[in-house]
């Protein structure tokens, strides 16, 4: 195929929308690859256009990877997505009410950003609309310990905001190819993700999310069992709430697939951990801000 037919197939207006697109789809957040296969699918393109290498070099990225990396560069600038250490790509809170853009204007606005950034000669660890949020949020917390904001806001989430946000942290987490199925009749389960260890092996995991303030009994983890039997061995539990010493014993019960629980405690540790709507500042001593406009926006 010619590559300058192949290159001019696809504008950049439509890898903009596209990949804000994919992230909606795809719950609000997903991996460089989840994006990729989600744009090249919305678009129809061959398997041939999609194979397109950017560069004369073996290993050139292909073209179109080599074009959402910037796409997804220039809409983090423009402050419609941001990413996590792990890879993971997200919707901002603007992000979530946009799946359009004028990539004209975001190309304007990042291009003097940039020449505005060339010209500057300080630096700053926390931009000011970060500092002023950070203030913000602590303020509102009162005397409540941030855990007991944050389990508080978690427990009045919507069931789906919240399987979307543990898809999230499954995804900065290491998992892959993580959906959010929540069908009616189907045993409890809400979802599913691969999990890869070292690059070679791979096994699939049911996941289940109890927007729960009380105990989680046996019962709920027999029957996530008898949901996941013939599907895979492996199953994740996750509440905002805890679990009975009997659930604890029924979950790596002898002669039964272990399935693990994520309690309340657990959930709050790892989103401080991630930075997924927490964010800890250092100064004298270490502080922790709760970013409820992020959960509720969720």
């Amino acid at each position: 195929m010619d590559r300058d037919r192949a290159m001019n197939k696809v504008s950049y207006q439509q890898l903009y929308d596209g990949t804000l697109q994919a992230l909606h789809k795809l719950g609000g957040s997903a991996t460089i690859h989840e994006i990729h296969d989600e744009v090249v699918t919305s678009l129809g393109l061959t398997e041939e256009e999609i194979a397109l290498p950017h560069g004369p070099r073996p290993n050139s990225p292909t073209d179109i990877k080599y074009r959402l990396g910037w796409v997804r560069t220039w809409l983090k600038r423009y402050g419609l997505l941001e990413n996590s250490r792990k890879g993971v790509w997200s919707l901002t809170l603007q992000g979530r009410g946009t799946t359009e853009v004028d990539h004209k204007e975001v190309d304007r606005v990042v291009s003097e950003q940039i020449r505005q950034e060339k010209e500057s000669k300080k630096k700053s660890a926390v931009s000011i609309n970060d500092a002023e949020n950070l203030i913000e949020i602590d303020e509102s917390a009162g005397d409540e310990s941030w855990q007991e904001q944050l389990y508080t806001v978690l427990s009045e989430m919507d069931p789906s905001a919240f399987e979307r946000l543990f898809q999230r942290i499954l995804r900065e987490s290491g998992f892959t190819q993580v959906e959010v199925t929540g069908r009616s009749g189907d045993g409890g389960i809400d979802g599913i993700g691969v999990m890869r260890i070292g690059g070679f092996l791979s096994f699939k995991v049911l996941f289940q999310c109890k927007r729960y303030k009380g105990s989680i009994g046996a019962g709920v983890v027999r029957d996530f069992r008898g949901a996941m039997v013939g599907r895979t061995d492996k199953g994740l539990i996750v509440t905002t709430g805890n679990f009975t010493p009997a659930a604890t014993r029924e979950a790596t019960r002898d002669g039964a697939p272990e399935i693990d629980l994520v309690d309340g405690e657990q959930l709050i540790e790892k989103l401080k951990e991630l930075g997924i709507g927490v964010k800890t500042v250092r100064f004298i001593a270490e502080r922790v801000m709760v970013n409820v406009k992020f959960f509720n926006d969720l």
